[in-house]
């Protein structure tokens, strides 16, 4: 714990009441560091942040809503102190047929993944100049390969990828560094649920035997915050996914040829449909701010 830089550091997880995020807390505390929960479920933030061996801080706050976040970080900056490190994690994801999608729910995916990372960023900022701190933004192999039926989720991965290397750019010189995190599937909710649809079921199943198996969320926690510790600009889970990087215009293709032999046999098994919000996490944004027109 002694050893590690993040210890007696203040560091910031959204999307911190179950899953990832609560990984990445219980990781990170286990450095020593004092933590920040951020999400939308009190009960469970504070469940999560009763387990952890320094000070934490659980703070109900929408991702989406700036306001609250920018009361959230004068909170953390009160109680804790500045944020030495800010991990980016909040995210939703919905399955089924961009046709047939429901405007409103597929905005809310984009406003959450993408703008609420960039909100997230913006309310602490000043803190993380203050401390020459670093910002980890949760993306996904679907920033570097965008698969079907899941076009929002896609679409705000490819943008957070997008975000963080133009956020990492304009903050170099005032000593902040900016990671990203390639994460392909996890043992959560939101996968779990996933699963449960056939279709989305088959579509994995169908990827190589590597890019189909699922890791534990503190193995993949592990990973990130041993990144974090070394300010690396991007951090894979499962390593091999750094491969991907030197091919990424080849995956479309491979892609949209798989997806024309599997997706009319899906279909004529059952019709698509929306999945609504995948996992305990979805379900609870959705309770909590309902998606708008």
């Amino acid at each position: 714990m002694h050893s590690s830089p993040l210890n007696n550091r203040t560091v910031v997880v959204t999307g911190a009441a179950r899953g990832l995020g609560a990984a990445l807390a219980r990781e990170a505390a286990g450095r020593g560091a004092r933590i920040a929960l951020l999400g939308h479920e009190s009960a469970a933030l504070r469940a999560v942040s009763e387990t952890l061996p320094t000070p934490a801080l659980p703070l109900v706050a929408d991702v989406t809503d700036p306001a609250a976040l920018d009361t959230a970080a004068r909170e953390v900056r009160r109680q804790l102190g500045p944020a030495s490190v800010v991990i980016a994690n909040a995210g939703i994801a919905e399955g089924g047929p961009f046709a047939t999608s429901d405007p409103a729910t597929w905005r809310r995916v984009i406003d959450v993944n993408l703008v609420g990372s960039a909100h997230t960023a913006r309310a602490f900022l000043p803190d993380l100049v203050a401390t020459a701190g670093h910002f980890l933004q949760v993306a996904s192999l679907a920033s570097i390969g965008a698969a079907p039926l899941m076009s929002a989720y896609c679409a705000s991965k490819a943008g957070v990828e997008a975000f963080a290397h133009a956020l990492r750019a304009e903050v170099a010189h005032e000593r902040v560094s900016v990671g990203i995190a390639y994460l392909n599937w996890i043992d959560t909710d939101m996968v779990r649920d996933a699963d449960e649809h056939a279709v989305l079921r088959e579509l994995r199943a169908h990827m190589p035997p590597p890019a189909r198996r699922v890791m534990t969320a503190q193995a993949v926690a592990a990973r990130l915050i041993r990144g974090v510790e070394r300010r690396r600009t991007a951090v894979y889970a499962p390593g091999w996914l750094r491969l991907t990087q030197p091919v990424r215009a080849a995956l479309p293709p491979v892609v949209l040829r798989v997806s024309r032999h599997e997706l009319p046999r899906l279909q004529a098994m059952a019709p698509w449909q929306a999945t609504g919000p995948l996992g305990a996490g979805g379900r609870a944004d959705r309770a909590a701010a309902p998606p708008r027109a």
